[in-house]
């Protein structure tokens, strides 16, 4: 069990309200930890939603990282990870979720259908790609209109992996358009999202499309069903979705795959920060994309 993170509660003048919607199960728990430890270290207040109101939970297989080898199945060497122990949550961030199943907010969430814009200052949409649990979240229409109204109020949202999906198909009551239309954003790259299907296409046989939320129907380009493609689509151009430089130093950490940032290691991460908005590709830019969204907050406050 980790160590309990400093706190300053609400009312000191600088906390903020930020609220982290969640599906009932299968999000990424790096995406949800790691974010809530630095913004609450930050000494902000941090609340949760679900679809029902009762707690969340991650997905087991980015905790444990049994299921993710080819012996998955075998009764007595699941325990044994491989590729598992490649692609799971780091230590830290497995540390750090077992610290938040502690915390109050989220043991007691909200609800997505009661979810007020007036009620909270800053948004967090995190991701997860397993279609079992996801899909509910990145589909659900009470989320996509409690975003766009954050987005239409003028307030910060970060969003990173899957979450940008949720952003980029909510639609702004004043414009008619996505709210990420007009706006500079990364996401989950196809390069990513089609490395750690590739791999799981082996490694996990029996479940090939693991790492798939979306697959494409006949006809449709490989990749076309991605997270990078549907996020483009929704933008005003397709140079608005960026993705790490070739040029930019540490290129090959920061899309490799195998690094991942920390609190004191900015190297592996690439963030996007345009305006009020903060975008993120996966676990391994967390802490960076938490530190950038905090910047965006403490601007605010």
């Amino acid at each position: 069990m980790g160590p309990r993170l400093p706190h300053r509660p609400a009312g000191d003048g600088t906390a903020l309200r930020i609220i982290v919607p969640l599906p009932s199960r299968d999000f990424d728990p790096t995406e949800v930890a790691v974010p809530w430890k630095v913004l609450r270290g930050a000494g902000h207040e941090i609340a949760f939603a679900t679809p029902d109101g009762a707690r969340g939970y991650a997905d087991a297989i980015m905790l444990t990282g049994q299921g993710l080898d080819p012996w998955g199945l075998v009764p007595g060497l699941q325990h044994f990870t491989l590729v598992g122990s490649v692609l799971r949550a780091d230590r830290a961030a497995r540390d750090t979720y077992a610290t938040l199943e502690e915390d109050e907010a989220f043991l007691r969430p909200e609800r997505h259908d009661r979810l007020d814009a007036a009620a909270y200052d800053a948004l967090l949409l995190p991701g997860g790609h397993r279609a079992r649990g996801m899909r509910a979240y990145l589909e659900s229409a009470a989320v996509a209109s409690f975003t766009a109204a954050m987005f239409d109020a003028g307030k910060p949202v970060g969003a990173i992996c899957h979450g940008v999906l949720v952003a980029a198909r909510a639609t702004s009551q004043q414009s008619g358009r996505s709210v990420l239309y007009g706006r500079k954003t990364t996401s989950l790259t196809w390069r990513q999202e089609h490395l750690a299907w590739s791999i799981a296409r082996v490694s996990r046989f029996w479940d090939p499309n693991y790492y798939r939320t979306y697959n494409e129907a006949a006809g449709e380009a490989q990749g076309y069903c991605g997270v990078q493609a549907e996020v483009t689509r929704a933008l005003a151009s397709p140079a608005d979705y960026l993705d790490v430089p070739r040029d930019i130093p540490d290129f090959a950490r920061k899309t490799d795959g195998r690094h991942r940032d920390s609190m004191d290691d900015e190297r592996p991460a690439f963030v996007v920060r345009d305006g009020n908005y903060v975008s993120a590709r996966w676990p391994g830019d967390a802490y960076t994309f938490a530190k950038t969204f905090a910047q965006v907050l403490a601007e605010k406050s």
